[in-house]
């Protein structure tokens, strides 16, 4: 059995303090950020919802019943962590008829914000950015080195990792991928089936990063980087071509190399060759201390992980 270690490399040397991580909900805020204006008219209503501690899947299936409407209705712009507190927008089908009372979502988990109507649905990776409130809880270390830290990634942005829940439960989702890879397993699921698949595209993204960050060139374009947004990408694997060539498509074929055991099964489940950047930008950082509590504040693009900016910071206890 292959061991998927996801201790990958750090783009600053590593974390200079240690500290709780969401010991409450609380402690991680995620506000999503439509990036446009709702028409206030058309077919779809949008509901926009505050949740504690609920799943996104969860509460859809929850507005879709109140609604009278198939879950297939119900649009979303992406899963928001379960253990935080977050702020996000549903649409929902409803052409005609009189609507129902969505008071009845409200709970002590759950807050309706406010309503709307627009003329589309929402799609996944719809919205603009997600905006994040953390604290982390009794930091102990360096604070000068901690806050010198924050300056770099400030400056540089992160390597644009996928975290660790992508993975799944001591890495999960891998183990799955690798035996319908690799020794032709069947997940019948058609969910879990995509589950596993993006999993094993990023892994494999992750290693072809990896290898960027060693050599520390994962933030700048190299001579036949495909860049966007002129930030240098990596490959999504899938059918294709790799898009890069020089140097970049060098590297990325001597990383994948090692795992063409993966990537030739990938080709044939449908699925493009795509890019993903290497870099996560950290847009409006900020930071204060309260007595040994940290407070950070930033926002960062669509499909990026807030545990990337965290885990170059600090080791959580």
């Amino acid at each position: 059995m292959t061991n998927f270690s996801l201790d990958f490399p750090y783009a600053f040397g590593g974390p200079v303090a240690e500290a709780d991580f969401r010991r409450v909900n609380s402690d991680f805020i995620v506000f999503e950020d439509l990036g446009f204006e709702l028409s206030g008219e058309g077919e779809h209503i949008y509901l926009h919802l505050q949740k504690d501690g609920d799943n996104t899947e969860w509460l859809a299936r929850q507005i879709a019943k109140l609604a009278g409407v198939e879950a297939r209705d119900v649009g979303y712009c992406g899963l928001k962590d379960r253990h935080a507190v977050t702020r996000q927008w549903f649409s929902v089908y409803f052409p005609k008829g009189e609507e129902p009372d969505w008071s009845a979502l409200q709970s002590e988990t759950v807050d309706l914000l406010e309503t709307s109507r627009h003329r589309q649905k929402l799609r996944r990776g719809q919205h603009r950015a997600n905006q994040f409130v953390i604290w982390l809880r009794d930091v102990a270390g360096d604070r000068a080195a901690l806050e010198q830290k924050l300056e770099q990634v400030s400056t540089h942005g992160v390597p644009n990792y996928f975290g660790e829940q992508r993975f799944g439960i001591d890495a999960g989702n891998l183990h799955s991928a690798e035996r319908m890879l690799v020794t032709g397993s069947k997940i019948k699921n058609r969910s879990k089936k995509s589950i596993v698949l993006s999993a094993a595209r990023s892994w494999l993204f992750n290693q072809v990063l990896a290898a960027r960050v060693e050599a520390d060139n994962w933030c700048q374009v190299l001579d036949g980087d495909i860049a966007a947004t002129g930030l240098p990408t990596g490959p999504l694997w899938g059918r294709g071509r790799l898009a890069s060539s020089g140097v970049t498509k060098q590297l990325e074929e001597e990383v994948l190399g090692l795992w063409q055991h993966w990537c030739e099964p990938l080709e044939f489940t449908g699925l493009d060759q795509d890019r993903r950047t290497l870099v996560s930008q950290v847009a409006k950082l900020d930071w204060a201390w309260q007595e040994g509590d940290l407070r950070l504040q930033f926002e960062l693009a669509v499909g990026a992980y807030a545990t990337a900016v965290t885990r170059e910071l600090i080791t959580v206890r």
